[in-house]
């Protein structure tokens, strides 16, 4: 998908009314400059979410939801980023650049589209002419609601049922070859790939079909599940059979249960828990994770208890664990052996499922579990090899509190960081080390306060002209404060929720979501002024530091001619102040 231009989204967004745009979705009161309501993405009783229309973003002090109008749609609407983009677009009357749509829009991509949905309309007719078919989803107790809802149909058996019925012009031969649904023998033959198999649709986040899975109807036959091989529309690592209907069936997200198999999700959707997704005949995969915690903020993974179904448990863990930002949640359930979701709740019903779900294994208590299982803990070498083993894992989750909670469970079982600071003296590990280096200590205030200042009134920015003397400063902050005031002259017409968007993948994005929200109260002039004050007292100490430098560098007799004239100018400006 082409990339949408900066210019296009500043544009785009400083045209739309982010009240407007949230106002016709969720029912707003205003308070003083802002706007208010119950949150949309949380369960609340008081108002804690705010819509700004200077700022032009939103901002849930509860459940820590913010963005811009795209980023609301995204949310609330349910829509792929693009899709957000075209609906702002059309209420502006903007077109979205030519270049983007007509890529997005590429013909051979949506006549794909188009060839895997007949196939999903031929198979869904086959499942309504076959007794063979109906009897098994009648065995199977699959009600008709839901093979609605899934499209669930029918390969029917023989060598060339859809190409017979689809195939026969050349060009959607071809489309239906490139989308997985032919296979070819040594001699060149075609032939249907799926074939007297239970055929499940898998669909993409906007409920176009990307590529099928079939279940064998004979226990004999194998292998059990087929899949759709790799194509343009459908990797297998990026999907998760059954979210566009968990989205669907769901307002509002609050878990995603993971199961292994179609009819697992299917099952569990009959007994009314419809947030049941699985993925495609691999393991979780880092873009699964993603994608699920995206969708929802408690994930459970469902596996058989056995040494197969804890390995799997494991390598989801490990996809996991890099994006168990705060607020986040993962879980292991495992089931007794031979058991599946598909039966148990056959066999105990929705609420019997929900209780194993609230008996479930935490991520913490599995992590610990599974890298001392062989350990042993009452020696210090076993305590050194549990160390050993957690560090590299812990240090890939992302700073907050859960990361702290697990580090402190580690010195809790082997002794290892007891010297570490107390929450209440916890101090950044990279302030710390440029303290321990000799490094000028961090000054919060100063630049903090500019920093602050350009997330309010972004504007402020364009007030200054390089070269921007504080850049050289060694402080933290530093780089963040001069990539703030190059954004800002890159993209004059930068929003506060445009900033903070363009942050949102990184470590400080949530330090700048903390400071967008405070309290500025003053005059814009006042404001303007306080800014500018804060850049010259930086500008000042760079000159000092500078100044620094080169009387080092006299005292070591490294000093040279155009050094010293560098140095004289700068006392002579110190005494002039």
């Amino acid at each position: 998908m082409a990339r949408i231009p900066d210019a296009f989204i500043d544009d785009l967004l400083a045209r739309s009314d982010i009240v407007e745009v949230v106002g016709a979705r969720v029912p707003l009161k205003r308070q003083g400059k802002e706007y208010a309501a119950r949150c949309p993405f949380h369960d609340e009783r008081s108002a804690s979410f705010t819509v700004s229309p200077t700022k032009q973003f939103y901002h849930c002090f509860g459940c820590g939801a913010h963005g811009t109008a795209i980023s609301f749609l995204i949310q609330y609407d349910r829509l792929e980023f693009l899709d957000a983009v075209e609906e702002l677009a059309r209420r502006v009357g903007l077109e979205v650049p030519r270049d983007t749509a007509q890529r997005n829009a590429n013909p051979e991509t949506r006549d794909l589209y188009g060839a895997m949905e007949a196939a999903s309309t031929f198979f869904r007719t086959q499942l309504a002419r076959s007794d063979k078919a109906r009897a098994y989803v009648d065995k199977r107790g699959i009600a008709a609601e839901i093979v609605e809802r899934y499209a669930i149909g029918y390969a029917p058996d023989g060598f060339s049922g859809l190409r017979d019925a689809l195939g026969s012009d050349p060009q959607r031969m071809q489309l239906l070859e490139r989308g997985g649904l032919f296979s070819k023998n040594d001699k060149g033959h075609v032939y249907d790939k799926f074939r007297d198999r239970l055929m499940f649709p898998i669909h993409d986040r906007r409920g176009r079909t990307i590529a099928f899975g079939g279940r064998v109807i004979d226990p004999e036959d194998s292998p059990k599940y087929l899949n759709s091989p790799e194509t343009p529309l459908f990797h297998k690592g990026r999907e998760l059979y059954g979210l566009w209907q968990a989205k669907q069936a769901n307002q509002k997200l609050e878990r995603l249960i993971v199961v292994e198999g179609y009819m697992d999700v299917v099952a569990l959707a009959q007994y009314g828990v419809s947030q049941a997704v699985a993925t495609l005949g691999t393991a979780t995969t880092p873009d699964h994770a993603e994608l699920l915690f995206r969708s929802a903020p408690d994930v459970y993974f469902c596996f058989d208890g056995d040494r197969a179904g804890r390995s799997a448990a494991w390598k989801a863990l490990e996809s996991v664990l890099p994006r168990m930002k705060d607020g986040r949640q993962a879980l292991f359930l495992f089931l007794p052996d031979g058991e599946d979701p598909d039966s148990i709740v056959r066999q105990e019903g929705a609420d019997g499922f929900d209780a194993r779900l609230r008996a479930a294994t935490p991520l913490s208590e599995f992590f610990f579990a599974q890298l001392s299982a062989d350990v042993n803990l009452s020696s210090l070498d076993g305590k050194a090899r549990l160390a050993e083993r957690c560090k590299p894992l812990l240090a890939q989750i992302p700073d907050g509190a859960f990361g702290d909670l697990m580090r402190q469970r580690l010195t809790e079982l082997t002794g290892v960081g007891a010297r570490a600071s107390t929450p209440q003296t916890h101090v950044p590990t990279k302030r710390a080390s440029a303290q321990m280096r000799g490094q000028p200590a961090q000054k919060p205030s100063l630049i903090r306060s500019a920093i602050t200042h350009l997330l309010h009134r972004p504007g402020f920015a364009l007030a200054l002209q390089p070269p921007y003397r504080f850049a050289v400063l060694r402080q933290p902050g530093i780089e963040l404060l001069s990539e703030l005031v190059l954004l800002v002259h890159e993209r004059p017409d930068i929003t506060t929720g445009l900033l903070l968007e363009h942050f949102a993948e990184r470590e400080e994005a949530a330090a700048l979501q903390k400071l967008a929200v405070l309290e500025l109260p003053g005059e814009e002039d006042v404001l303007r002024q306080a800014f500018i004050d804060n850049i010259e007292r930086l500008d000042a100490e760079a000159l000092g530091q500078r100044r620094e430098e080169l009387q080092q560098q006299q005292r070591d007799g490294s000093l040279g001619d155009a050094e010293k004239q560098e140095l004289r100018a700068l006392l002579q400006a110190m005494l002039q102040r």
